[in-house]
């Protein structure tokens, strides 16, 4: 325990050392001790420039890496898959295309945009569970059917690109995940709707843990199996959705954190889930961070920081994963 406890304090003040140090560094640098006072005394220009423009930025960037990583957690748990990942398989384009579509066609609708591209997540999770249902799911099956889906949703997104110059720069944020110019509405959109998403996921450690066991032993035990499955789906579709429509397409987060926190704190989910929340708010704020500062004055996105090191490690499941079924 003492090991588990020393885990969750590390990746904490890691955690907040990254968020202060994305604050202070960028195009506008300032200390700690001029950060702290100008955020106490309001009368630091730049740093009043930092709270409305950086701290938007830094806090949806952590919301969606503990969304992303959290669902990425529960998906596993269903499918008692370690390579099941909101973004592989399809379920964050899926959300994308429905967010992009409501806020083109209906722009009054934006706070609201979440809870449609809930709709696109859960078609996309219902897609690839059944096609990729044979007497169980094959971890590489339930792969090359996530990435089907996932490349007919990223297509049908793209295909806004032919509808206007307000759908042009939707896609390109959706897309790309470039958190340049966030705001604290997206703060609170996401803050909400993850919020949620992430309290009920915390709820739902016994049930993942019980889900561990055969189907046949869970039920004797007395779990409702079908039911908790479709619950627990629901939960990680919602978290990976609003990662999607407010911080835009970013693959592996869901598979890099809760393979790294099995390794450090074990399987029970009572941990994982908390651990995923901190450990993908630390990944996608780093990834965003290194994306920002590294060729300033010019970005390089979140997500294609998250693919370059996200590509290898899937490779890595994928062998280690065949080797095990040997």
């Amino acid at each position: 325990m003492t090991r588990k406890i020393t885990v969750f304090a590390v990746v904490t003040l890691l955690l907040t050392v990254a968020a202060l140090y994305s604050a202070m560094t960028g195009s506008i640098r300032v200390g700690f001790g001029e950060l702290v006072q100008g955020l106490f005394s309001g009368s630091n220009e730049q740093v009043q420039i930092i709270k409305d423009l950086r701290f938007p930025r830094i806090l949806v960037s952590m919301l969606t890496g503990a969304a992303l990583g959290v669902s990425g957690a529960l998906l596993q748990a269903v499918m008692k898959n370690p390579l099941a990942e909101p973004g592989i398989m399809g379920i964050s384009s899926g959300a994308g295309v429905v967010s992009l579509a409501i806020i083109t066609i209906f722009p009054v609708l934006y706070f609201w945009a979440p809870l449609f591209s809930v709709l696109g997540g859960a078609l996309a999770c219902y897609l690839v569970y059944s096609l990729s249902w044979r007497s169980g799911l094959n971890p590489l099956r339930l792969i090359l059917v996530g990435i089907a889906i996932n490349a007919t949703f990223s297509g049908l997104g793209q295909s806004f690109n032919y509808r206007g110059s307000y759908a042009v720069t939707s896609v390109n944020q959706a897309v790309s995940s470039i958190f340049t110019m966030k705001t604290w509405e997206d703060v609170y959109i996401l803050g909400l709707f993850g919020g949620i998403g992430l309290l009920l996921a915390l709820a739902l450690g016994s049930w993942c843990n019980m889900l561990a066991f055969q189907d046949e032993t869970a039920r004797n035990l007395g779990l409702s199996v079908t039911k908790v499955r479709l619950i627990i789906s629901a939960v990680a579709v919602l978290l990976a959705s609003v990662a999607t429509a407010i911080g835009g397409l970013i693959l592996f987060a869901g598979l890099l954190v809760p393979h790294i926190g099995r390794l450090l704190i074990g399987s029970n989910y009572k941990l994982l889930i908390p651990f995923s929340a901190i450990g993908g708010a630390l990944l996608i704020l780093s990834a965003d961070t290194i994306g920002r500062t590294v060729l300033a004055p010019a970005e390089i996105p979140a997500s294609i920081i998250m693919a370059v090191v996200g590509g290898p490690f899937l490779i890595f499941m994928l062998r280690r994963s065949d080797k095990l079924r040997r």
